[in-house]
């Protein structure tokens, strides 16, 4: 599952799985309890492939942060637990993004990361990398062996 299905809904804890939409909002089911939801347009939602990252240079889409969280892990889940200290969770998150934007990235946020990280990993959702990105992968392979 693709994280432009996955929603973070204000207020709510977790993260939801996209089901259906409908003409007052949309429905969505828990990833934590598989409880379903119906949330109207109003609501403060976020879709997870559309959030990115403030950096001193850039804003890094959050899939790619959560591909440097899995590579980091080897896959597993984090060695820190989100409702670890502020100074811990940031070093943390150095390792992971060293040029993080500390003035706008809070503890706060880099909690979150964390705890969704795990809760997609705990509902076998892994595969971080867009189609697009699979795409140009094997297009520099083919054309660095063409070079050799």
């Amino acid at each position: 599952m693709a994280l432009d299905k996955i929603l973070s809904i204000g207020g709510k804890p977790g993260l939801y799985k996209l089901l259906t939409q409908t003409r007052s909002g949309f429905v969505g089911e828990s990833l934590l309890d598989g409880k379903r939801v119906t949330v109207g347009i109003r609501s403060n939602v976020s879709v997870l492939s559309e959030i990115a990252i403030y950096t001193l240079e850039e804003e890094v889409p959050l899939r790619e942060v959560f591909q440097k969280i899995k590579e980091k892990e080897d896959g597993k889940k984090t060695g820190i637990s989100h409702k670890a200290e502020k100074i811990e969770l940031e070093e943390y998150f150095f390792e992971i993004l060293p040029n993080y934007d500390e003035d706008r990235v809070y503890a706060s946020d880099i909690k979150k990361i964390i705890q969704w990280y795990n809760i997609l990993l705990d509902n076998n959702i892994s595969d971080f990398v867009t189609e697009e990105d699979a795409e140009e992968e094997p297009t520099s392979v083919a054309s660095s062996e063409e070079e050799e």
